[in-house]
């Protein structure tokens, strides 16, 4: 009982002191931290991936474009999380659906960790993607991502597409 009233008590605090908000252009250097985080997060998981810097994103456009959102989170006026949705043209002409919302980005710095505060950011863009009419929401996880795989099931989300590869 104690753990689960602590339980209790840790996210209500987070739901009551953590704000979202949508991501400005004077966020950049905060984001393009986050961006390496998540590049270092995902090293282990990909080994074909180039030594050094790397940009996934191209966070300026995301931030300014109308077809995207970037939100981030913040806890005592400090951004401790972030990831963004992006409405995409569907690949196939064959699918029910001819846009879709593609989420990613999806960064909470370490020690904010396990309070869902994942949860909160993945909530807003289910929610701003619903709000622009999308009914197909996709992300991409590593396999071997188990925690992350584990946190967007909570919230809904189902394997749908495995990438294998070879290296002959």
């Amino acid at each position: 009982m104690e753990n689960k009233t602590l339980q209790w008590v840790l996210k209500f605090y987070i739901y009551n002191t953590m704000i979202t908000r949508e991501a400005t252009e004077k966020d950049l250097e905060i984001l393009l931290e986050f961006e390496q985080g998540v590049v270092t997060a995902e090293r282990p998981f990909n080994s074909t991936l180039i030594e050094g810097e790397i940009h996934y994103y191209d966070l300026k456009h995301l931030i300014q474009s109308p077809e995207a959102t970037v939100i981030v989170a913040e806890e005592n006026n400090e951004i401790i999380a972030s990831g963004y949705a992006l409405i995409k043209k569907a690949e196939k002409n064959y699918y029910q659906f001819k846009e879709y919302a593609y989420l990613g980005f999806m960064y909470v710095k370490p020690e904010h960790r396990g309070k869902g505060v994942n949860k909160i950011i993945t909530d807003e863009l289910i929610s701003w993607s619903k709000s622009r009419g999308m009914n197909e929401i996709r992300l991409d996880v590593y396999a071997q991502n188990e925690s992350a795989i584990k946190a967007y099931e909570k919230a809904g989300f189902e394997p749908h597409l495995l990438t294998m590869r070879l290296k002959p």
